[in-house]
């Protein structure tokens, strides 16, 4: 099935050193979820994959051509599915787990291995090239944010989803818009907000954080990502955080 984001599984430039892959759809809760893959090339020429998508031949040898693949990310608890095959295509790769991903790809019985947390702050492999933080303040949902310096590119992944209401079936953009998700005013699901009730200065904190780094473009997992006016549209997104008193 299509994801309207096609081609998929095929590199495409997105600013100096950076590129995306669009995946085919992974179902969540029952509905199809367009996946995203983001990669960037460090200075030492090194390759650094955020949320790996599924892999394919083809797709394995266009990425090792830009250089070697040396970081694997799982940026969040729901996104580490893919990891497996690309550990096993590439098993000089570190493979990086935010917190909470650990926990529930042992609960599923996941085969992935993870050799290293991410935390607050960027490890030495990508500190002055990708800024890195934990978004807190959700009691479920740890995500950790990259900002790319070079290029001025903001990397989340569900923090803000963005479906385009002709690229879903029609049962789904019901729901798509209910949870305040449907381009071109998408946000953090509705469900997600939750996690963070009683706490949201904390992500507001995290949030006014990714502002300062003045992001050109934001790349999202799902949806349609922000190629221009980053700051805006944060602002737009989180603006049901940023107003509170």
């Amino acid at each position: 099935m299509g994801t309207g984001y096609e081609p998929l599984l095929t590199l495409k430039p997105v600013a100096e050193e950076v590129w995306i892959v669009d995946g085919p759809a992974i179902r969540f809760c029952g509905m199809p979820f367009p996946t995203r893959m983001t990669v960037v090339r460090l200075d030492a020429g090194a390759l650094w994959l955020h949320s790996p998508v599924h892999l394919t031949e083809d797709l394995a040898r266009d990425v090792a051509a830009l250089g070697q693949v040396a970081h694997l990310v799982a940026p969040n608890w729901l996104h580490y599915a893919y990891l497996p095959d690309w550990q096993a295509r590439f098993p000089e790769a570190v493979s990086w787990a935010a917190p909470g991903v650990r926990k529930r790809a042992a609960r599923h019985r996941s085969p992935a291995r993870f050799d290293r947390d991410l935390g607050e702050a960027a490890p030495q492999d990508w500190a002055g090239e990708i800024e890195q933080m934990i978004v807190a303040g959700s009691r479920i949902h740890h995500e950790a944010v990259f900002f790319h310096r070079r290029s001025r590119t903001l990397i989340l992944t569900d923090l803000i989803e963005n479906f385009e209401p002709a690229r879903l079936p029609w049962w789904m953009r019901i729901l798509a818009r209910r949870a305040r998700i449907t381009d071109p005013d998408g946000q953090m699901p509705r469900d997600k907000r939750l996690t963070f009730f009683g706490r949201e200065d904390k992500l507001r904190t995290a949030v006014e954080r990714m502002i300062g780094w003045g992001p050109e473009r934001v790349i999202l997992a799902h949806g349609r990502w922000y190629q221009t006016d980053g700051v805006a549209e944060l602002r737009r997104a989180f603006r049901w955080v940023l107003d509170r008193p």
